[in-house]
């Protein structure tokens, strides 16, 4: 089951947990990572590997729950301007210039997981976000030993059996297709979404089919000045 991530190319597809991290350019990372892998399922209820680490997401989406449009676009989370038939208001604002926690959250984990397209818009960037994180990336055509910053993993399986033998505690998953196929094998312990003030009818959604529920436990929300709502949860197991 844990393959499957892998079998097909890279395609760039909605959006990540860098929606939120960095500035216009790093929130356009989330552009190019999210969408539905062709995954299978076991029956019956999700249950997490017996693995060293847990996963945690930080995603940003619009309030009807889409990270991007279909064609990518995130004007409506920058602040690109009139799109869609409508103005979208401006870029989201913590009101002290901050980063809506995302560093706060950073400094928590021990390393980073995502896919080959979050990887190559990330990685042209002059300031790499991740310094001191070891990042490992999942891709069937990314070479090995292309950027020294990350190892690359063919698949799923691979990946985990990595972070898991590195002794891992808490594991950065990032990229939607990453965080479906981390939700999907019930390796993902909590989630921070924030809601941008903006519907958009329909987009790029990181959270898809799945082989049964998956039970959340609140932990707390908190509001921004620019209209954001953050809501963290616990996957109860």
């Amino acid at each position: 089951m844990l393959d499957t991530l892998a079998t097909g190319p890279d395609t760039p597809v909605g959006a990540g947990g860098t929606a939120l991290s960095g500035g216009a350019r790093h929130r356009r990372a989330a552009a190019r990572a999210a969408g539905r892998p062709r995954l299978s399922y076991p029956s019956g209820t999700l249950r997490g590997m017996d693995v060293s680490f847990t996963g945690s997401v930080f995603l940003g989406m619009s309030v009807d729950g889409f990270i991007a449009r279909l064609d990518g676009d995130l004007s409506w989370l920058t602040g690109g301007g009139e799109t869609g038939g409508g103005e979208t208001g401006g870029a989201p604002d913590d009101g002290d210039g901050g980063d809506f926690g995302f560093a706060e959250f950073l400094s928590g984990i021990d390393a980073l997981v995502m896919g080959r397209a979050t990887y190559e818009f990330i990685a042209p960037f002059a300031d790499w976000p991740y310094r001191g994180k070891p990042v490992h990336v999942l891709s069937t055509s990314l070479p090995a030993g292309a950027d020294p910053r990350i190892t690359v993993h063919r698949s799923l399986d691979e990946a985990v059996t990595a972070l898991d033998a590195a002794g891992y505690r808490r594991v950065y998953v990032d990229g939607g297709r990453t965080v479906h196929a981390f939700l999907a094998a019930g390796l993902v312990a909590d989630l921070t979404l924030s809601r941008i003030p903006v519907l958009i009818g329909t987009g790029l959604t990181p959270f898809g089919e799945l082989a049964a529920d998956v039970p959340l436990e609140h932990v707390g929300t908190r509001s921004f000045a620019g209209g954001m709502v953050q809501s963290t949860y616990r996957v109860r197991r």
